[in-house]
């Protein structure tokens, strides 16, 4: 990490500086009110019946573990978001860094999304015991399914079958991406009806996940920002939050 010891920037007076940020926050809203049209246009979306089965491992921490059904992990709510979280079952003792940057930040959300209609689970292909593992090692405590017996993963997209990787034709974010490697980011949103079935909303890859990564968020309002435009790829400086140095 660096310290710039020379100002190589423009420097204005209060007034100078009050007004180029005010010409800029019309800028922003111009942004936020797009937000909020893309937003009423994905609630929009049509939805996909799920009508597959899946079955789910854990979470032990929370209720003792044991099988689940994707209907189980609404709870009491009528909206479910999932994160999937990349970490395969041949992984060894880790996660993706990636992943555990973007799930530094669930912990202490599920609640306030519970009141909002809403339950939160991460799932990954990875044993339960991986994942009980890595996740006392990390120190989370949001509830982590395993979909390890399921074809969950590959289903939602983000885990592509051995044929289409051994074909070359593995795909990634509604198919407009190489899928690049075993496992991949998303973020998959359900809605239930009080007779039990359950339907997929929406769907969010790619850097759609930056939306719940505050880290960046507060990054984007400094004047380095997130800094990775020199690195050999974008994310290159990240470590998991128990393995920085210093």
């Amino acid at each position: 990490m660096t310290t710039t010891t020379n100002v190589d920037h423009e420097v204005l007076s209060h007034s100078a500086w009050f007004q180029a940020h005010q010409s800029h926050l019309a800028r922003e809203k111009e942004l936020t009110r797009l937000r909020d049209e893309l937003a009423a246009e994905r609630r929009a979306l049509p939805w996909l019946e799920v009508t597959e089965a899946y079955e789910f491992d854990g979470p032990v921490a929370s209720d003792g573990g044991g099988k689940k059904s994707l209907l189980d992990l609404f709870g009491d709510q009528e909206q479910l978001l999932v994160y999937h979280f990349m970490y395969g079952p041949d992984w060894g003792e880790e996660g993706c860094p990636s992943c555990s940057f973007w799930a530094d930040n669930f912990d202490g959300v599920q609640v306030h999304l519970e009141h909002r209609d809403t339950a939160f689970a991460v799932v990954s292909r990875a044993t339960t015991q991986q994942i009980e593992a890595y996740q006392a090692r990390m120190g989370w405590g949001f509830d982590w399914y395993s979909s390890n017996r399921s074809q969950f993963n590959f289903d939602m997209g983000v885990t592509p079958r051995p044929e289409e990787i051994e074909a070359g034709t593995a795909r990634y974010n509604f198919g407009t991406q190489d899928a690049g490697t075993d496992e991949s980011p998303g973020i998959s949103a359900f809605r239930r009806t009080e007779d039990g079935r359950i339907f997929l909303t929406n769907q969010v890859f790619s850097r759609g996940l930056d939306l719940v990564n505050g880290a960046y968020h507060w990054l984007d309002l400094t004047s380095k920002g997130r800094d990775e435009g020199e690195l050999e790829w974008p994310m290159a400086w990240l470590r998991r939050h128990d393995a920085y140095e210093g």
